[in-house]
C-alpha cells in the first residue's frame, strides 16, 4: 500500500482514539497544535473514511505520544517523549507501530540513507527549483531582459538570480545523477509540483511560495512588503502572542540587516517528497538562507546544528538575521545564538 492510496482503516482508528478518550475534534486540534491549534477541518479530514487525508508521519508520532497516557483536556498538550513514564513509552511505541502500519503497511520508519549535506536527496528523485519572475516594471529597464534584443539573457528575467546560481550549482554537485531543473513560478506544469520543490523568494513575487505556505502547518507568516511597507517581516504566532521579525534600514533606506527564513517540510503535493523555502524580506535575505547551507565556511556546522536541534523531524524552520555590510549580505552562522531569531518546532516540543 503506497501513501497515495486512501486509508479508511487509519481514519477509523484515529477517530476511535479521539472518541475513546472522550474529546472533541476541537480539543484534539488544540492539543496537537503546539500552541497554535490545528483546524478542526484538518482533524476531520484525517478521520474521514470516505475520502481520508493521510497525516504526515510527524503527526502520527504526536498522536502516539498524546494517547500513550491518560488525557486531561483542561490543559493537555503533547508532552516531549522523554517525559513519558516507562510504561507510557511502551504504549507509545506500540501505538505508533500500529498507526504506521495502517498508513504504509509497515511497522517502522525505514531508515533514510545517510545524508552528508542538507541539499542531498534520494537517488532518481527529481528536484525543481522555483523562482519568481522579475516583475515587468523592473524588467522594462533592463536591456538584456527584452526578448527582442539580440543580447537577450533569460536569467535577467528571474528574481533572485544570485541565490539561484549559488543553489543550482550546489544541488547539482550533491546530486549528480538526479534531474535538477529551475523554473519560474509561471512555468510550472502539474508534474513539476510532485518533485522535491525548492522555492526561492517570498510571497510578494513567488506565487508558489505563497501557495505552499498557506497549505502547510507552520506558525510563520511572511508579511508582504507591498501590503505593509512600514510593518513587514516574518510574523510568528504562538498561543496569544505575536512577534514580528523585521529587516533594519537606515534613514536613507539603505539595508542594514535582512531577515532570512528557511523552511523544510513534507510536500503538500507529494508526501514522499519535500518542500524547502528559502526566502527573505529582500534579496540578500533569500541569498543568506541559501548560503547558510552552501557556503563552505559555514554549511557543515549549520547542517550539524540542524541535525542536533531537530533530529529526525520532517518539518522545521529557522528565521535568522543577515547583516549587510558594504552592500553584501553575510552568511548566517546558526551556531551563534544571537543569529537565530526563531526556531520551530520549539525546543522540547
Amino acid at each position: 500500500m503506497s501513501p497515495a492510496e486512501p486509508r479508511p482503516a487509519l481514519a477509523r482508528r484515529l477517530r476511535a482514539l479521539r472518541e475513546g478518550a472522550g474529546i472533541t475534534q476541537a480539543q484534539l486540534a488544540q492539543a496537537l497544535g503546539e500552541g497554535r491549534p490545528l483546524s478542526t477541518g484538518l482533524i476531520s479530514s484525517w478521520e474521514n473514511t470516505q475520502r481520508p487525508v493521510t497525516p504526515p508521519v510527524h503527526r502520527l508520532k504526536a498522536y502516539a505520544t498524546l494517547f500513550a497516557r491518560p488525557l486531561n483536556m483542561d490543559g493537555d498538550t503533547v508532552l516531549p517523549v522523554k517525559q513519558l513514564t516507562d510504561e507510557e513509552q511502551v504504549s507509545r511505541k506500540d501505538l505508533l507501530a500500529e498507526l504506521l502500519w495502517l498508513r504504509d503497511g509497515r511497522e517502522t520508519i525505514e531508515p533514510a540513507p545517510i545524508r552528508t549535506d542538507f541539499w542531498q536527496f534520494g537517488a532518481d528523485e527529481d528536484i525543481t527549483i522555483v523562482c519568481a519572475q522579475l516583475p515587468e516594471e523592473y524588467r522594462q529597464h533592463l536591456t538584456y531582459a527584452d526578448p527582442e534584443n539580440a543580447d537577450y539573457v533569460l536569467l535577467y528575467t528571474y528574481a533572485d538570480p544570485d541565490a539561484l546560481i549559488e543553489l543550482f550549482g550546489h544541488i547539482r554537485s550533491r546530486n549528480p545523477d538526479n534531474r535538477v531543473r529551475f523554473l519560474t513560478a509561471g512555468e510550472l506544469k502539474a508534474d513539476d509540483y510532485t518533485a522535491h520543490l525548492v522555492l526561492l523568494g517570498g510571497v510578494d513575487w513567488n506565487t508558489v511560495t505563497k501557495d505552499v505556505i498557506e497549505r502547510v502547518d507552520l506558525p510563520v507568516e511572511q508579511v508582504s512588503r507591498e501590503a505593509e511597507p512600514r510593518n513587514n517581516g516574518f510574523r510568528v504566532k504562538r498561543g496569544g502572542e505575536t512577534r514580528l521579525f523585521s529587516p533594519r534600514l537606515d534613514k536613507g533606506g539603505h539595508l542594514l540587516e535582512d531577515v532570512a527564513h528557511l523552511y523544510r517540510g513534507v510536500s503538500p503535493f507529494n508526501p514522499r517528497r519535500t518542500v524547502t523555502v528559502c526566502n527573505g524580506m529582500y534579496g540578500r535575505g533569500t541569498l543568506g538562507a541559501v548560503r547558510a547551507l552552501t557556503d563552505a565556511r559555514f554549511r557543515d556546522q549549520n547542517w550539524a546544528y540542524l541535525q542536533d536541534r531537530f533530529g529526525d523531524a520532517e518539518t522545521f524552520s529557522v528565521i535568522s538575521r543577515v547583516p549587510v555590510v558594504g552592500g553584501q549580505g553575510l552568511t548566517p552562522d546558526w551556531t551563534v545564538e544571537e543569529n537565530r531569531l526563531h526556531e520551530w518546532p520549539e525546543a522540547g516540543a
